[in-house]
């Protein structure tokens, strides 16, 4: 698999997977907050669908 998230991207993504899980499982936010699984399953595997459409890649060229 080809990864296309880079460092700072993929930190971000799981921070903010994370955080709004933890907001939804504690009541604080509705039901949307569950779709911090997205971000988060995006950032742990490096590759994101959207990206590979889109043609972008935030990966540091080696």
């Amino acid at each position: 698999m080809k990864y296309n998230i880079g460092t700072i991207d993929r930190t971000l993504r799981i921070l903010i997977g994370v955080v709004l899980i933890a907001l939804a499982a504690t009541g604080t936010v509705g039901w949307w907050g569950w779709l911090g699984v997205i971000p988060l399953l995006t950032g742990l595997v490096r590759t994101c669908p959207a990206y590979s459409i889109l043609g972008v890649n935030t990966c540091k060229k080696g």
